[in-house]
């Protein structure tokens, strides 16, 4: 992960990839894309295609990536954390990531995600949404005292 690039990558991945609350599945897909980032894990965005918009809502939050550009929050639909956000998409995004313009990822920490069947752990913090498989070492920023790595 320390050999991710700054400003982030791109990348296509085939690797099938499942995001699901207990039997309920949220969205499967193995036409992903990942980010890869200096000192963070990878994140997945999933094609809206291959989410089950049904059971998402807009959230009234947002953020502003530097290198993304403004990003929409996601919620569940008629669930009892619904005012929490499970995922976020970038509608308009900044060049060169135009590939992933409204694309869903997810938070390991509010959803069950999984690539190719392994299940994925949560980047520590709050706000990242980082995917830690066994692939990823460590360390990586999201604890206190890391946000600025």
């Amino acid at each position: 992960m320390w050999d991710y690039p700054r400003p982030p990558k791109l990348v296509p991945d085939s690797r099938r990839v499942e995001v699901r609350l207990a039997a309920l599945i949220i969205a499967d897909s193995t036409q992903t894309y990942r980010v890869l980032e200096t000192a963070s894990p990878p994140t997945f965005y999933v094609p809206p295609m291959d989410v089950r918009l049904e059971f998402l809502q807009l959230s009234s939050g947002s953020s502003i990536c530097e290198w993304k550009g403004a990003a929409r929050y996601w919620t569940l639909k008629s669930h009892a954390r619904s005012s929490e956000p499970v995922g976020w998409s970038y509608p308009n995004p900044n060049p060169p990531f135009e590939t992933i313009a409204s694309y869903f990822s997810f938070y390991p920490a509010r959803l069950e995600c999984y690539v190719e069947g392994e299940r994925v752990q949560p980047q520590p913090g709050e706000f990242y949404g980082g995917w830690v498989t066994h692939e990823i070492v460590g360390p990586f920023k999201g604890r206190p005292g890391t946000e600025s790595w």
